[in-house]
């Protein structure tokens, strides 16, 4: 397993929310499996990497090297970067962040380190109304006392102790019968003590509930419901702002430079009620007051270094790796005749949001991986083509020694990692938590014996 970052287990440690520890215990199946002596670790180590090394003592090898030294590859790299608006200001106004940023720097994702998000205003505008977006308000709502529990960083926590957002919008185009969230997220937010819910527009959700399927039921009755204290009660207070679809991030007038609002297209449903429903716009606009604004629109995969010499097709609209929906990698291509068919690749494979898209959640995603590797399987067992036919793999023991790899004695290994999951649970213990996560490449490798 190559892994860009000297520490293991991807999105359950920097994408999982800190006050959501009980999701995190996948961590134990993993550890289960970095013990089997077929199993190895290499940590810190960039593959085909197309932008600049999250660190000068990064281990980078080329994805070429890894064709030629193994049987199969499996490409997992998940979703590097979040889809944009593209909006006028979006790129050019402070105090405009992608929630991927935002949940990367308060759960210590090296790269998102110095994000410094400015919370000194009173409205935070949330735009998108999946999970994450929820993610995101509930972590600008919450009791700071209640996240020094957690693994949270603690510059995060400092700063959001800081934080004067007392009323958070959380904006989709749609209605809430359309929304990607799910109740368990939703039941979160309405119970966070001192925290107001904005009573939900009730022209967009069914008077009889009991009509509904049981799952959207449950969810709609929560929604409805909403909380015990009432706005006027309490300074802290949230929303589901429906039918807005963002057209343009305004400047403040006595500071150019920063978002002070954002105009909106308002939108209506073609049918209310149905989760798929289109949305048209109106004509109208509105404008909701945003002294900081996270964009939560969904994230995207991006192509590989290397993918045009190996042959691998890269879907860039929808950001997928083509593939066969099982999990092996395909190439559409054409004789001389003009007949397209659909190629294998052989030997290389792809599972989780880079095969699907990044939708789902663990359990989906653990799944989906679980047939790709039954494609392998099956692959190897019923004697089709892989990558070294006829001759032996040499797996990271060939890599190492090549001139193309560069800092190959920096690549860690699973007892390293140990070192510095050790050095992170002592520090977190001392401050009452279960760790403090190092925040740099550079904090990590310097742990290591």
């Amino acid at each position: 397993m190559y892994e860009a970052l000297p520490v293991p287990f991807g999105l359950v440690r920097h994408g999982v929310a800190p006050d959501h520890p009980e999701v995190k215990n996948c961590q134990d199946k993993f550890e289960e499996i970095a013990s089997s002596p077929n199993f190895r670790f290499l940590g810190n180590v960039a593959v085909g990497s197309t932008s600049e090394p999250s660190s000068p003592d990064q281990c980078r090898i080329e994805l070429q090297q890894l064709l030629r030294n193994y049987d199969s590859v499996l490409l997992a790299y998940g979703a590097s970067e979040d889809k944009k608006l593209g909006i006028p200001g979006e790129s050019t106004l402070k105090g405009i962040y992608s929630a991927r940023q935002f949940v990367g720097w308060y759960n210590g994702l090296p790269e998102a380190a110095g994000l410094e998000p400015d919370l000194s205003g009173d409205e935070a505008v949330v735009i998108g109304q999946g999970n994450v977006a929820l993610d995101v308000a509930r972590m600008l709502l919450e009791d700071v006392d209640v996240l020094k529990k957690t693994d949270i960083t603690e510059h995060a926590l400092a700063q959001l102790a800081q934080s004067k957002i007392k009323r958070v919008h959380v904006v989709g185009r749609r209605g809430p019968m359309q929304a990607a969230f799910t109740i368990k997220e939703v039941r979160e937010l309405m119970k966070l003590p001192k925290v107001a819910f904005h009573s939900v527009d009730r022209t967009l959700v069914p008077e009889d509930l009991k009509s509904l399927p049981r799952a959207q039921r449950r969810l709609m009755e929560v929604i409805v419901k909403g909380t015990t204290t009432s706005p006027g009660d309490t300074p802290l207070s949230w929303s589901l702002d429906s039918c807005l679809s963002p057209k343009h991030f305004l400047a403040h007038a006595q500071d150019t430079t920063r978002v002070a609002s954002t105009e909106f297209d308002i939108t209506q449903l073609e049918a209310a009620f149905d989760p798929k429903s289109r949305v048209t716009a109106t004509g109208e606009t509105t404008i909701l007051s945003s002294d900081v604004v996270f964009r939560s629109v969904g994230y995207k995969s991006t192509a590989l270094g290397g993918f045009a010499e190996a042959g691998i097709q890269f879907d860039d609209r929808r950001g997928i790796v083509d593939n066969d929906g099982l999990g092996r990698v395909t190439r559409l291509v054409s004789s001389s005749d003009a007949d397209v068919t659909r190629q294998q690749v052989s030997g290389l494979y792809c599972a989780g949001w880079v095969k699907l898209g990044p939708t789902g959640v663990i359990a989906s995603t653990m799944n989906d991986a679980f047939a790709t590797g039954d494609a392998i399987a099956n692959d190897w067992l019923t004697g089709a083509a892989f990558l070294q036919s006829g001759s032996s793999a040499a797996g990271w023991d060939g890599i190492r020694g090549e001139s193309s790899t560069v800092n190959a004695d920096k690549a860690i290994n699973w007892d390293n990692w140990r070192q510095i999951d050790k050095v992170e649970k002592e520090k977190g213990s001392a401050k009452g938590k279960e760790r403090e996560k190092f925040t740099s490449t550079t904090q990590m490798l310097s742990v290591i014996n």
